[in-house]
């Protein structure tokens, strides 16, 4: 999420509610506020929980980084969101949940969506015994060229 605070308003804060009501969760205050900096204008975010929490706060909602987290994970949870993790220490929250390959720009430390046309997954190897495959996610590293 860039450090830009999306409008809230009426129609933000709808959208927001219908977010949460796709699936069943109840919107408290905090969730409200969250889910209205996160789907409010209708366009698809990357965040971490530091960069939804600073724009809670430049929105001027009261919440704390715990609850943004917590948030998060219920929204990933109930279907809402997909976590990315890069580098196995950092991890983005992705609110388009249909399978796609990101991009994660070292300079800027940033994750977007890649086009995905080209992309060609073969070869997966079999899940072990007793576990399936739930999900494949492809983080294409970019670094700005010279």
């Amino acid at each position: 999420m860039s450090h830009d605070v999306p409008q809230i308003d009426d129609r933000a804060t709808t959208r927001g509610a219908q977010w949460l009501g796709q699936a069943g969760l109840r919107p408290t205050r905090q969730r409200l506020a969250l889910a209205t900096l996160l789907v409010g204008d209708g366009n698809d975010r990357h965040v971490t929980a530091e960069s939804l929490f600073a724009a809670s706060q430049a929105a001027g909602e009261k919440v704390s980084l715990a609850t943004v987290y917590n948030t998060l994970r219920a929204f990933c949870d109930a279907g809402l969101m997909h976590e990315v993790t890069v580098d196995g220490a950092r991890s983005y929250f992705d609110t388009r949940i249909d399978e796609h390959p990101h991009f994660f720009w070292e300079d800027s430390a940033t994750l977007t969506d890649a086009p995905g046309e080209a992309l060609q997954i073969v070869g997966l190897p079999p899940a072990p015994q007793g576990a399936e495959i739930a999900r494949v996610d492809v983080v294409i590293r970019l670094r700005r060229s010279a």
